[in-house]
């Protein structure tokens, strides 16, 4: 799979070749849509919080006598059925939406969502960038590339960029993000994603090597070509010449 190369200026440079590991991998939208779920899950932090009866300030004691005056029982005025009283079941701030996937499930989802997006022609290549701050250059190449406006755009660097990252940074729906923090949720997000040429061979790097022989493969494979070192064999013991001695009589 082929995609367009421009360059700074917003002019088209040539073409470049999209490596089949991360570009044409199978897509597998649940496994997508676990990995989105557990990236926005991981980020919540819960601050709504209601105070129980423990946790709200007033006094223990016992509002007025259990009998004898003829009217309900009660207890004290933190009670949850009392104006002012703490909440019953209410929400809490210790709330845990943490969630984990295996490092495989991870890394497979990433590769689908590259794949749909590349599916749809929605990859572009950027050949270099400036590292002057400027923010008027800066739209005016994404305006001159084939971008839908007014949606959202990824670009992805081979490392820090700090003239790209400062120059887009007062643009509006333009995320700059570096090829090892490709994650599900920003590409499938982003309707166009432009990636510097020296970004796809990074991200490749990081996320198309996969491991040819599993653990087990491995150790058994040291195994072999550690050399058992040869068993000493030791010197049979040599008779005495000495006669036995007689058993006494």
């Amino acid at each position: 799979m082929k995609i367009d190369v421009y360059t700074s200026a917003g002019v088209k440079k040539g073409s470049a070749e999209l490596p089949a590991v991360l570009f044409e991998a199978t897509v597998n939208h649940g496994l997508m849509h676990q990995a989105v779920v557990l990236q926005q899950s991981n980020r919540r932090h819960p601050i709504a919080h209601a105070k129980n009866r423990s946790e709200v300030i007033g006094s223990t004691k016992k509002a007025y006598q259990q009998k004898g005056t003829g009217r309900a029982r009660r207890g004290p005025i933190r009670s949850p059925l009392l104006r002012g009283g703490g909440k019953a079941f209410g929400p809490k701030s210790v709330r845990n939406f943490s969630k984990d996937m295996p490092k495989n499930m991870r890394r497979n989802a990433l590769l689908s969502s590259l794949t749909s997006q590349a599916k749809v022609g929605a990859i572009v290549g950027l050949e270099s960038y400036p590292d002057t701050v400027k923010t008027k250059d800066a739209a005016l190449c994404l305006s001159k590339m084939p971008l839908v406006a007014g949606k959202r755009l990824l670009i992805v660097t081979p490392a820090k960029h700090r003239g790209i990252a400062l120059s887009t940074r007062n643009i509006p729906l333009v995320r700059v993000i570096t090829a090892a923090y490709l994650n599900p949720e920003d590409v499938l997000a982003a309707r166009h994603i432009i990636f510097f040429v020296d970004a796809i061979a990074e991200a490749e790097k990081i996320f198309g090597s996969r491991k040819d022989r599993t653990e087990r493969d491995a150790r058994e494979d040291k195994g072999d070509k550690i050399q058992k070192s040869p068993k000493i064999q030791k010197s049979p013991k040599k008779k005495s010449s000495k006669p036995a001695p007689s058993s006494a009589k």
